[in-house]
């Protein structure tokens, strides 16, 4: 009896054909950083203090895997789905509403809570939100930072750059996002106990579009540094100009007072490499500069 072994193949998308998508996990690192700071911050270490960042990944949505309660946000730039893990949320909740004694450290304060036995209140539900808008902002920022300058919203006169503005992503309708959506998989681990659990964003395609383009300057950059000038072209050298000379006697020369003055004519000046002479050239003036012009060969 034979048998054959079956290889699964990865299945090209004709529409991703020419985007930097093996770029993108430049991007999810970039993220991770943003992340990670962010949740160190002031106004977000009081939620996220005892968490920290352990990976950030891009894939494709297949089915409804994702089966948490899924939120919208929206701005200019487009729409930002998130998801939180309920376990997350608890433990985020308990973190910052826990019960433990004062004085005792907050990262210390949660236990992990059995989210089945937990009912759903208006406060976790307004957490949240909060929490959506905090991180949808993050992501938004690394999206514009990423962007070509003249791709950027342009600021008006007087108004200052914020780096961790979130408040521009309102809450909106929304729905699960469709099957091919591009979501972003965000694991984080509890600083103490080592619980994990993970969140996600969904993008919807035009700030996909906006992530592609960020990365196309580092694909675009990789091109360049390969398609090096010729040495001849990249390889520089010092010229020498000598506009004049003249030969004086030593008992002149030690003769020279301040505000003597040597008379001497410009003919065409030499222009020397160390000390070989190449060319000969004119010398003119421009804008109250001596210049060289008129190369012409040393014979």
């Amino acid at each position: 009896m034979t048998t054959t072994k079956q290889t699964q193949h990865q299945v090209l998308d004709p529409s991703l054909l020419g985007r930097p998508v093996h770029l993108l996990h430049i991007f999810a690192a970039q993220l991770r950083d943003d992340l990670t700071q962010s949740m160190r911050l002031n106004m977000n270490r009081r939620y996220w203090g005892g968490f920290q960042v352990e990976e950030v990944a891009f894939s494709r949505l297949e089915g409804n895997e994702i089966r948490s309660r899924w939120l919208s946000f929206a701005a200019p730039a487009g729409q930002i789905a998130f998801s939180l893990e309920r376990k997350v949320l608890l433990s985020v909740l308990n973190y910052r509403y826990g019960s433990g004694a004062k004085g005792e450290a907050k990262a210390e304060a949660a236990a992990p809570v059995d989210e089945s036995t937990v009912r759903v209140t208006a406060t976790e539900e307004r957490l949240a939100v909060v929490l959506g808008q905090q991180l949808a902002g993050t992501l938004a920022g690394r999206i514009e930072l990423n962007l070509p300058v003249i791709e950027k919203p342009a600021l008006a006169e007087g108004e200052a750059v914020d780096e961790h503005a979130d408040t521009e992503f309102k809450p909106a309708p929304g729905s699960h996002p469709v099957k091919g959506t591009w979501v972003i998989t965000v694991t984080v681990a509890e600083t103490a106990g080592g619980a994990r659990g993970q969140f996600w964003f969904a993008l919807d395609k035009n700030l996909m579009a906006s992530v592609l383009r960020g990365l196309l300057r580092d694909r675009d950059a990789g091109k360049k540094s390969k398609a090096a000038a010729p040495l001849a072209q990249r390889l520089q050298v010092g010229l020498i100009g000598r506009l004049a000379s003249k030969e004086v006697t030593l008992g002149s020369l030690y003769d020279l007072q301040v505000g003597d003055v040597i008379p001497i004519s410009l003919a065409r000046a030499d222009v020397l490499l160390e000390d070989s002479r190449l060319f000969t050239a004119a010398v003119t003036e421009h804008k109250g500069k001596l210049c060289l012009t008129s190369f012409e060969d040393a014979e």
